[in-house]
C-alpha cells in the first residue's frame, strides 16, 4: 500500500471515529452545547482540555520553532505550559464556582453591564478568530503533504469535519471528540520520537534524548548539533539571545504566559465538570497530560534540525546533488514548502546560515525550471548570499513542516509518517472545534440573548448558535487560506490579544472589589485596539507588510508577538485609573466578589 493510500486509510479511520462520537454525544439543549451539562468527569476533562489546548501550533509548529530558534524556542514551552498553570490555580476555580455559562457572561455579571459584556464578546471573537487561523492553516499543510491535494481542498475537508461534529454536538460532542483526538495525538507524536530518538542516540526516551551522546559515538548530541550550526554560518543551538533580544524573549514568554489564563476556549473548560473541586482535578489532569508532549517538544526540534542539515547537506557537507534529493524533498517542494534555487550552479542542494530567496521567503514561478530542475527565484537580491557560510544557502524551509517531515527525513516506516498525519489534523481540528463553539455561543448567547434578542427561546438560541458556528467555519477556513505568519506566530498574536483584553479584567474582576464597569471596558479596548493595531502595522495582516518590520522599529525592542505583555499593561493602568476616578461598583457587586473568593466546601456543585 503506498504512503498516501495508508495515509487516506488512517485519516479517514480517525474522522469516523469523531463523526461517530458527535452523533453518539450530540447536545439536546443549550446547556448540553454550552458545557456539556455540566457532567463531564475529571480526568476526561483534563484529556478534553489537554487537546483543546495543544492546538497545532504545539504539534506542527512549536517543534520547528525550537528546532531554528534553539534556546530562545524554549520561551513558547515556558509560556504555554507556565500560562496553563497560571490559568489553574489563580482563575479557573473562582470562574467555575461563579457558575456561568461563558467569559463574557462572567464580566457581565461581575462588571453589572451589558456593554461590558458586548466588549468581552467582541475581543472574544477577534482573539478566536486569529487563533483558528493558525490551525486551519495546520489542517491546510497536513492534507496538501500527505494527501497531496491543494491547500483549499485541505482546508474544507477539515471545515466539514469541525463542522459536523462542532455544530451537532456542541460542548458535548466536541469534549468526547477531544478525548479522542487527544489520544490520536500524543500517540502521534512520541512514536516518532522514540524511533528517531533511538536511531540517533540510541535511548528509546526523547525526553533524555537531547543529553544523550550520540549512537555513532561521535560526542554529545547538543554539542555536535552545535558544531554543525556554526560550520554552516548559524548562531549554536545552546546561544541564548541570538536572534532576539532578553527583553523581547521575556516579552513573548509573558505574553503568552497570560494570553493562555486569558483563553475563553481553555476557560470554558472549566464550567462543563459537575463541582469546583472537580475543576481543580481536571486542571491537574490536564497538565498531565499537556506534560507528556511539552517534554518532548524540544528533542523533536533539535533531532529534526540536526537530521535535516545533515540529509540535505550529505555526509561530506558540500551539499547532496538535486537529481539524488529523496522523495520527500521533492513532495514537500510541490507543496510549496520547501523551496531550492541553485545559487552556484552546481546541481547540488546545499543548506547553510542566509537567505535563500529574496525577502527571506520562496518567490518564485512554478513554471520555469532549471538545467537540473531546480525553481529559479524571480527576483533574488543581494542578501540572498549567506555571509559567514561556506556557500550560499540554497533552500527555503518552512518552519510548519519540520514536526511532519521529521519522520520522512529520518526514513521511518510509512504507518509512523500516517500516523503523524493523522496527530498533526488531531491537534488542528481539536482546538479549531474548541475556539469555533466559543465563537458561536458568544454571538448567541452573549450577543443575541443578551443584547439584542432578550425574548429568544432555547430552542431559538440553540439554532442561532448553530448558525454561528457554521458561518464561523466559513470565516476561519478563509483565514487559514491566507495566514499572515507561520502556526506559532499566528497562535502567539491570538494569545497577545487575549492577554491584552480579558486576562486583567478577569484578574481584577475576581481580586478587586473596586474595579467598576467604565474600568473594564476602557482597559479591555485599550489592550485590544492597542495590541492588534501594533500587530496589522508590523505584520501586514490587512494591509502590505511594512518596511519597517525590523527590531530596530519595535517598540522596547519588542516584536509583534510579544506585544500582547505591554497591551496587558496599558489595559491594567488604564481600568485602574478610570475606577479610581469614577463611582465604585454597588454593594451587591462587592459582595458577589467577596463571596466567590470565599472558602467552601470543595464538593459544591
Amino acid at each position: 500500500m503506498s504512503l498516501q493510500d495508508l495515509t487516506a486509510l488512517v485519516v479517514g479511520f480517525t474522522f469516523v471515529l469523531y463523526i461517530g462520537i458527535a452523533f453518539w454525544t450530540r447536545a439536546n439543549s443549550t446547556s448540553e452545547f454550552y458545557i456539556a451539562g455540566k457532567h463531564v468527569p475529571p480526568v476526561a476533562n483534563g484529556m478534553a482540555t489537554a487537546a483543546d489546548w495543544m492546538s497545532a501550533a504545539s504539534f506542527i509548529s512549536m517543534a520547528g520553532l525550537i528546532a531554528f530558534l534553539g534556546y530562545e524556542g524554549s520561551m513558547y514551552l515556558m509560556g504555554w505550559t507556565g500560562g496553563y498553570v497560571l490559568l489553574a490555580m489563580l482563575l479557573a476555580p473562582y470562574l467555575r464556582k461563579f457558575g456561568k455559562f461563558t467569559v463574557p457572561e462572567f464580566i457581565g455579571e461581575r462588571y453589572d453591564s451589558d456593554l461590558a459584556r458586548f466588549v468581552a464578546a467582541l475581543c472574544l471573537i477577534f482573539i478566536s478568530f486569529t487563533y483558528v487561523a493558525g490551525q486551519m492553516r495546520g489542517v491546510g499543510i497536513v492534507f496538501s503533504r500527505f494527501l497531496e491535494v491543494q491547500i483549499d481542498v485541505g482546508l474544507a475537508v477539515g471545515m466539514g469535519i469541525v463542522f459536523i461534529y462542532a455544530v451537532l454536538g456542541g460542548m458535548k460532542g466536541i469534549t468526547y471528540t477531544q478525548v479522542a483526538q487527544y489520544c490520536v495525538l500524543i500517540f502521534a507524536y512520541t512514536v516518532p520520537a522514540v524511533f528517531i530518538s533511538m536511531q540517533l542516540t540510541g535511548n528509546p526516551i526523547p525526553q533524555l534524548a537531547l543529553g544523550s551522546t550520540m549512537a555513532d559515538g561521535s560526542g554529545h548530541l547538543l554539542l555536535k548539533l552545535d558544531q554543525v550550526l556554526m560550520d554552516l554560518g548559524f548562531n549554536a543551538y545552546t546561544h541564548p539571545f541570538n536572534d532576539s533580544s532578553m527583553i523581547n524573549v521575556l516579552a513573548i514568554t509573558f505574553a503568552l504566559m497570560a494570553g493562555t489564563a486569558g483563553l475563553p476556549h481553555v476557560i470554558v473548560r472549566f464550567f462543563t465538570v459537575p463541582r469546583v473541586a472537580d475543576a481543580r482535578r481536571s486542571a491537574a489532569w490536564a497538565l498531565v497530560f499537556i506534560a507528556l508532549l511539552y517534554t518532548v517538544a524540544p528533542a523533536v526540534g533539535g533531532l529534526a534540525r540536526l537530521n535535516l542539515i545533515t540529509t540535505v547537506n550529505g555526509p561530506d557537507g558540500t551539499g547532496t546533488p538535486y537529481d539524488t534529493m529523496p522523495g520527500w524533498f521533492r513532495t514537500w517542494e510541490n507543496s510549496g514548502l520547501i523551496a531550492w534555487f541553485d545559487h552556484n550552479h552546481d546541481g547540488k542542494v546545499q543548506h547553510a546560515a542566509g537567505r535563500a530567496f529574496a525577502g527571506g521567503k520562496p518567490v518564485f514561478d512554478r513554471e520555469v525550471r532549471g538545467e537540473s530542475g531546480q525553481r529559479l527565484v524571480t527576483n533574488p537580491g543581494p542578501g540572498d548570499v549567506a555571509e559567514g557560510a561556506p556557500f550560499a544557502n540554497e533552500i527555503y524551509v518552512d518552519r510548519d513542516i519540520m514536526v511532519l517531515a521529521n519522520p520522512e527525513i529520518a526514513g521511518l516506516p510509512d504507518w509512523v509518517i500516517a500516523l503523524i498525519a493523522a496527530g498533526g489534523i488531531a491537534a488542528a481540528l481539536s482546538t479549531a472545534a474548541g475556539l469555533l463553539l466559543v465563537i458561536s455561543v458568544a454571538v448567541s448567547h452573549d450577543i443575541l440573548k443578551s443584547t439584542f434578542a432578550k425574548n429568544l427561546s432555547d430552542k431559538q438560541e440553540l439554532t442561532a448558535g448553530r448558525v454561528a458556528a457554521a458561518v464561523s467555519i466559513v470565516i476561519a477556513g478563509y483565514l487559514g487560506s491566507n495566514p499572515p505568519a507561520f502556526v506559532a506566530q499566528v497562535v502567539a498574536f491570538a494569545f497577545g490579544l487575549a492577554a491584552s483584553s480579558l486576562f486583567p479584567v478577569i484578574l481584577l474582576g475576581i481580586f478587586s472589589t473596586r474595579m467598576n464597569k467604565w474600568g473594564a471596558v476602557a482597559g479591555m479596548l485599550t489592550g485590544l485596539i492597542f495590541t492588534m493595531g501594533y500587530i496589522i502595522y508590523f505584520k501586514g495582516v490587512f494591509i502590505a507588510p511594512m518596511a519597517e518590520n525590523v527590531p530596530s522599529n519595535w517598540f522596547l525592542g519588542i516584536s509583534p508577538e510579544g506585544i500582547g505583555t505591554v497591551g496587558m499593561v496599558l489595559n491594567l493602568c488604564v481600568a485602574l485609573t478610570v475606577s479610581h476616578f469614577s463611582a465604585p461598583p454597588p454593594a451587591k457587586i462587592r459582595a458577589l466578589v467577596e463571596r466567590i473568593r470565599m472558602p467552601e466546601d470543595p464538593d459544591m456543585t
